[in-house]
């Protein structure tokens, strides 16, 4: 007798996705698509003042630069509004 077993018929099949992991992946490939859209139209170069000078981007540089910004002061306001509730 030999000792190897054979898989069940319905082992070796992936799972079924279910209609929310669909729904899910449906949103990002159009959120990827606007986005794409959204960086191909905004190259034009726009001139941006700092606080010492200024000097010439690409727009859609620019707003990812502003973005990353965004998300770095909210995570970081929210780290410090969690420690002075504790």
């Amino acid at each position: 007798m030999s000792s190897t077993s054979r898989p069940s018929p319905g082992a070796s099949a992936k799972p079924r996705r279910n209609r929310a992991d669909l729904a899910r992946t449906a949103l990002w490939v159009v959120l990827a698509v606007l986005i794409t859209l959204f960086a191909v139209l905004n190259v034009k170069s726009v001139k941006v003042n700092w606080i010492f000078g200024s000097s010439e981007a690409p727009l859609i540089i620019v707003i990812v630069i502003s973005l990353l910004v965004g998300i770095v002061l909210t995570y970081i306001a929210d780290r410090r509004g969690r420690g002075r509730k504790s």
